[in-house]
């Protein structure tokens, strides 16, 4: 029977069996397309132990049960949240930012000038809480402001966890997140609140935060006509089944021609055939190729 069994938990020792362990990550693979190998069980264990105590459960056996049985409204988003957290910071990816800057920028923003709706679409398809899109708006404000003013730039930023979204929205960032932006970036893109920066209006105005599942065929079906989009360290989560499938997503959601950008240590190799590696100085590119059938 679905019966949500809470008790105290006493003590932090409390364990997630091989059992469990073996049941939640198939339930997390169908739910997300994140596979935990068997030496990410202490890391789930340490994660979700903290969603234990908050919903009185006894045990994982229970939290398993009842999160398989949907007897947890709003369970599974708190699930998602606390295993799919991660840091990041501006201007992370030095060698992608130049190639994008001096290789596919300058072309993009001039051919968008004849396209019918004058419009370049960019995707941070796992932006967590921001840097990552807010870079790319810094970046084309500050480097291409005269191409900006003919045409119509559209940055959308999804990602799984709802909680790192709602970060991005509200754009306050401490000083680790902002140590690589340029002095005079930073002052002129930032406004200091105590022991935070943030990101100011008219760069937030410039991205559109959404959640979304990127192992959601439906949702990802809704996305097209993209320029560029970046979907980095999200890859090396997957097993090779929900990256062929988020791959070819991705690849249509592209406008021919246009470019995949991955985390430094990801590659399609083994993948997908259907991107032309493109190599710029320090990084690789994956451009969609016209002719592609």
């Amino acid at each position: 029977m679905g019966i949500l069994t809470k008790i105290e938990l006493s003590s932090p020792d409390v364990s997630l069996s091989e059992q469990a362990f073996s049941r939640l990550r198939d339930f997390i693979y169908r739910q997300t397309g994140i596979y935990f190998p068997d030496n990410k069980k202490y890391f789930l264990e340490n994660r979700l132990y903290q969603r234990l105590k908050a919903l009185k459960l006894k045990d994982f056996d229970t939290y398993v049960h009842n999160i398989q049985n949907g007897l947890m409204n709003g369970e599974l988003q708190h699930l998602i949240n606390q295993i799919t957290v991660n840091e990041t910071f501006f201007f992370r990816n030095e060698a992608q930012l130049e190639a994008l800057e001096r290789g596919v920028f300058p072309p993009l923003l001039e051919q968008a000038r004849h396209r019918p709706g004058r419009v370049v679409r960019i995707w941070s398809a796992a932006c967590s809480t921001g840097e990552e899109p807010y870079t790319i708006a810094i970046l084309l404000r500050e480097k291409f402001r005269h191409l900006l003013a003919d045409i119509r730039l559209e940055i959308l930023a999804t990602d799984i966890n709802s909680q790192v979204i709602q970060k991005a929205q509200q754009g306050y960032y401490r000083e680790y997140a902002v140590r690589k932006i340029a002095p005079e970036w930073l002052q002129r893109y930032f406004r200091p609140h105590g022991n935070f920066f943030q990101i100011v209006p008219e760069i937030r105005r410039m991205v559109h935060f959404r959640q979304m599942n990127l192992v959601d065929r439906l949702a990802m079906q809704q996305i097209r006509g993209m320029d560029v989009i970046i979907c980095a360290n999200v890859l090396l989560y997957f097993d090779e089944r929900s990256k062929r499938q988020v791959v070819n997503s991705l690849y249509d959601s592209l406008n021919p021609g246009g470019y995949l950008l991955l985390g430094y240590s990801e590659s399609l190799y083994g993948i997908s055939h259907a991107f032309k590696p493109v190599h710029f100085s320090k990084t690789i590119l994956y451009k969609k190729e016209c002719h592609y059938a």
